[in-house]
């Protein structure tokens, strides 16, 4: 016997809370898990980076931006009710959920690069031509709908791979984890690539050279859709492997019902209500993420000047930015089985949220001007981290332990609506961060085309880009936890609901028929 091979097996089955050869497997879990990974560097590369290029290589005005992105993304959310229904109605051999990462990997990949392509744009301080702006519409258009197509399914996989709720835990826990590596390599790799670009049009105090912005934006145009099609190359097959190596158990066949009696299923799933209330009230959360590059080039750029840090300079800082949220992702990947046993999910996403609020306002207080506040600034980004590994995971499982409520209370399983709202979140979340960070980008008076505003000059409309995108997440974190006091669903509860809808199915905890 291969005893080698034998322990390493166990090891994965103890670590995952499988079984061998019945019910989920870890190969399942890692397979669906590595899906997530190729998911979240097509969305890292459109919701961190698209603002950057849109407003910095093709030069589209920042409030122009903020209303595209507020009007598609609210038009996308307001379609994930609907991709929830056709899901909750797909019935193919290949299950409900897996045809959909099969099918739409390549067109979101494709996709994914059109929005980047070098399209034209004027020089100087002419208005960006209006065929440009079109394409970026209608190209981002169709991007938010058929990356809901496939991101709705992913989500709602994960409910029918396992109803175990520690189980379920894991492998959402597996999931976020390579969910964050993905968009962290995307948010450590853009930062970089882009101030090699651009490094040779700053001076030594990190500002740009007369009558360089046009340089700048056809840089960023020539290289940026080169770097988005290798990394959207490398998501396409782990889509592939999401589908091939997982297994659908839980979900009723026959259950099929029509958008409206969704929604009022949605409506009557109390719990699933206040998260998504949580969701919208938090949406503003992660806008210092939104503007890394911009916080980087202006703000840490007015104070450092040309300072190099780990061998990067002005935009590339941005990547700091981005490994600030690493520790505390990880910190809390780790802890998440031990406090969601000792507090339970509600409470550390609480507790957590109401601590990370305080720190933003903190960091607000002590302000950014001089290299010994910052570097304040960075221990809090890194304390932040921790409740944003918490919520990337919590939210998840939150929502994954709703589907047991409504079939309980209605007798009705509708995965694909109840992970429809977290999408529906996410992309609340996208549209209002977003927006709100480009509007306050547009008032603080920094214009790509005029060199003299990147500076200390401008240092009243630097203050008013630090307050967006650090005291408004703070205000956000403390106002999402307020509808979570009302959460009452909570793991008792859930682990209970299952024992009696299996009783009712006649099945056990793998999905197996139980002899009568």
């Amino acid at each position: 016997m291969d005893t080698t091979k034998t322990s390493k097996r166990f090891d994965l089955h103890k670590f995952f809370k499988t079984t061998p050869g019945e019910g989920l497997q870890p190969k399942e879990v890692i397979s669906y898990s590595l899906a997530g990974l190729g998911q979240n560097i097509i969305c890292a590369l459109v919701s961190s980076f698209s603002i950057y290029y849109f407003t910095n290589g093709l030069k589209i005005d920042p409030i122009l931006v903020g209303l595209i992105l507020l009007f598609i993304r609210l038009f996308d959310a307001l379609n994930d009710p609907i991709m929830g229904s056709i899901v909750d109605k797909t019935q193919t051999k290949d299950g409900k959920f897996r045809p959909y990462l099969k099918h739409t990997a390549i067109p979101i990949a494709v996709l994914t690069v059109l929005l980047f392509l070098p399209f034209p744009t004027a020089e100087g301080s002419a208005p960006t031509p209006f065929i440009t702006i079109f394409l970026v519409v209608a190209i981002y258009l169709v991007w938010s709908i058929v990356y809901t197509v496939i991101d709705v399914p992913y989500w709602g996989l994960s409910t029918s791979l396992s109803n175990e709720t520690h189980q379920r835990g894991v492998t959402l826990t597996v999931a976020r984890l390579l969910c964050t590596i993905g968009a962290g390599v995307v948010g450590l790799l853009v930062p970089v690539f882009t101030g090699a670009w651009t490094s040779g049009f700053f001076d030594d105090q990190g500002q740009p050279l007369p009558g360089t912005t046009d340089q700048i934006s056809d840089v960023l145009k020539d290289n940026f859709w080169i770097l988005v099609l290798v990394l959207s190359a490398i998501s396409v097959p782990l889509f592939y492997l999401g589908f091939k190596n997982t297994k659908e158990r839980f979900f009723n066949k026959e259950d099929v019902r029509p958008l409206k009696e969704n929604l009022k299923l949605l409506f009557k799933n109390k719990p699933l209500v206040l998260i998504v209330i949580s969701g919208i009230l938090g949406s503003a959360k992660m806008i210092y993420m939104y503007a890394n590059m911009y916080l980087a080039q202006y703000n840490i750029g007015a104070v450092l000047g040309d300072t190099k840090i780990l061998g990067m300079a002005g935009v590339g800082l941005a990547t700091i930015i981005t490994l600030s949220n690493v520790p505390g992702g990880l910190v809390a990947t780790v802890l998440v089985p031990w406090c969601t046993r000792k507090f339970g999910k509600r409470n550390t996403f609480i507790y957590s949220h109401i601590f990370a609020g305080l720190v933003m306002i903190a960091m607000t207080i002590v302000g950014w001007d001089t290299p010994a506040k910052l570097a304040i600034n960075l221990v809090g980004l890194i304390l932040v981290g921790v409740a944003q590994g918490f919520s990337n995971i919590l939210t998840y499982a939150m929502i994954a332990d709703t589907v047991e409520y409504t079939e309980l209370h209605e007798g009705k399983r509708a995965e694909g609506i109840c992970f429809a709202m977290q999408t529906f979140i996410s992309k609340i979340g996208m549209a209002i961060g977003a927006a709100v960070f480009c509007f306050g980008l547009g008032w603080s008076n920094i214009d790509v085309n005029v060199e003299s505003t990147w500076g200390m000059a401008n240092k009243e409309g630097l203050n008013v880009l630090y307050l967006v995108c650090i005291l408004v997440p703070g205000i956000s974190m403390l106002l999402s936890v307020i509808p979570l006091f009302f959460y009452k669903f909570n793991e008792k509860e859930q682990t209970e609901a299952v024992a009696v809808i299996m009783a009712r199915k006649g099945i056990d905890r793998h999905g197996n028929k139980v002899a009568e």
